[in-house]
């Protein structure tokens, strides 16, 4: 009697599929007539590439969001957003929780590969706290714009506060606004502020939430030990977040300072207020006070390295991430210094997470490089612009130099391929590793040296 074989999804698996899922129903929504501002179905690739942009939270358009969608297409456009922010997962289980369902061992290594978190415990309350504190969130930033654009649009100001809300929070940088992003608000305080701070806030990762509510809670008692006391996840994902925020801004203050396309002509407030919000969307968040295409090469290049950076693990943000960068640029200084161990605040990092940083980092560049090969060799656009749009997509943050809207057939099937590698890959390669494999290799292959560098 032959025994059956059954093939069993692995939770890498089922989080890969949860958003191909997502993206193949959110496209079917678009391709709807009722979705089109016009009632006309726009071509399903557009739909296509429109639910892989939401789903990923990314943000490249072909279409412009504003006037090619319904209120229907951009309800749509905006739960694809959600899901694709807190992920498919936290979703179910949280429709799971609500329904009384018991969470299973299978369920609650789903959310733990999820949220590439480290155990199995706390996760119900985990989840719970997520989309608690995230709804919460994104209320209160909802709240403060209104009072930009309800005086601005009336009733329709309230939509476009929450549309913006949720789009800024998840990183996902899709508006309604304009469409030319946020540049008709490149100096108005209010927008770059706070649309800033639900950036920072979705991509700093809630596993740093509560930690610094953690640590808040005791505050009386530790005043300046507050720091000190954070996990050192926290301290690495907190002061490398800092550092590129701060430090971006400076650096594009200084690239952009005469350019007469972009902030020649400013007053100082307005530069800075212009160098700050361009180095905090950089990392993934994808809206744009400033035309991407008249940077200078010096701005376009950093802004490269930022997005490729990206965000902070366990977060609506993408990229390689702040605490994966940082580990690797600690590893390169302690092999020059000639030391074993790679340590932050005091503390040594496990040589098995520097190696799933490295390789995070390494499948990450290949995408990118492969995807920018691909788009030269299709589209008849420049080097700069083709990177600029491969490494946009490989690290979910939105930002083009005007290329996505002309992008042919081919161009617009890598980028929607490259934004779901983008999405799913460096998680799915973080939950592969995690896996501890059933047999150890009882045979080694004998070892050598070679030479690097």
């Amino acid at each position: 009697m032959r025994r059956r074989s059954h093939y069993q999804f692995s939770t890498t698996h089922t989080i890969m599929l949860s958003f191909l899922l997502a993206i193949l129903a959110g496209s079917i929504l678009l391709a709807l007539p009722i979705s089109a501002a016009g009632g006309k179905a726009v071509p399903y690739i557009d739909a296509l590439f429109t639910a892989t942009t939401s789903v990923c939270v990314t943000g490249l358009v072909t279409l412009p969001t504003v006037s090619t969608w319904s209120l229907f297409g951009q309800i749509v456009i905006l739960l694809l957003i959600q899901i694709g922010g807190l992920g498919v997962i936290t979703l179910i289980s949280v429709f799971m929780i609500d329904l009384h369902r018991k969470i299973g061992l299978g369920d609650r290594m789903l959310i733990q590969a999820a949220f590439n978190l480290n155990t199995l415990s706390g996760l119900v309350r985990f989840v719970r706290k997520v989309v608690t504190g995230t709804l919460i969130v994104e209320a209160i930033g909802a709240l403060i714009h209104m009072f930009v654009w309800v005086p601005e649009f009336g009733v329709k100001g309230v939509w476009i506060s929450v549309f913006h809300a949720v789009s800024a929070f998840c990183n996902a940088g899709i508006d309604i606004l304009s469409e030319n992003s946020l540049c008709e608000y490149a100096h108005h305080p209010i927008v770059n502020i706070f649309t800033g701070i639900l950036i920072i806030l979705g991509g700093i990762g809630y596993i740093v939430w509560w930690d610094v509510v953690r640590v808040l809670k005791n505050f009386r008692k530790q005043k300046l030990k507050c720091f000190r006391n954070l996990t050192l996840h926290s301290k690495i994902a907190i002061s490398t977040t800092l550092f590129l925020i701060t430090a971006g801004a400076a650096a594009f203050f200084l690239f952009e300072y005469h350019n007469p396309l972009t902030m020649q002509g400013c007053t100082l407030p307005d530069k800075i207020q212009l160098a700050f919000f361009q180095s905090v969307t950089t990392r993934t968040a994808g809206f744009a006070t400033i035309p991407q295409q008249d940077l200078t090469n010096a701005s376009s290049l950093l802004t490269l390295l930022l997005m490729f950076i990206g965000g902070s693990p366990a977060g609506t943000a993408g990229g390689v991430k702040t605490v994966t960068f940082a580990i690797l640029i600690a590893s390169a200084f302690a092999t020059i210094g000639n030391r074993n161990e790679v340590s932050f605040f005091h503390r040594n990092i496990p040589k098995e997470d520097i190696s799933k940083a490295a390789a995070v980092v390494s499948m990450s560049f290949i995408t990118m490089f492969t995807a920018t090969l691909l788009l030269a060799a299709v589209t008849d656009t420049d080097a700069l612009s083709a990177a600029y749009e491969a490494v946009s997509a490989t690290a979910t943050v939105g930002l083009t130099r005007n290329l996505t809207p002309f992008l042919n057939i081919w161009g617009k099937i890598i980028i929607i391929i490259t934004m779901y590698l983008g999405r799913i890959g460096p998680i799915s390669l973080a939950v592969a590793m995690n896996i501890k494999k059933a047999r150890q290799n009882i045979v080694h292959n004998p070892t050598e040296k070679i030479i690097v560098g």
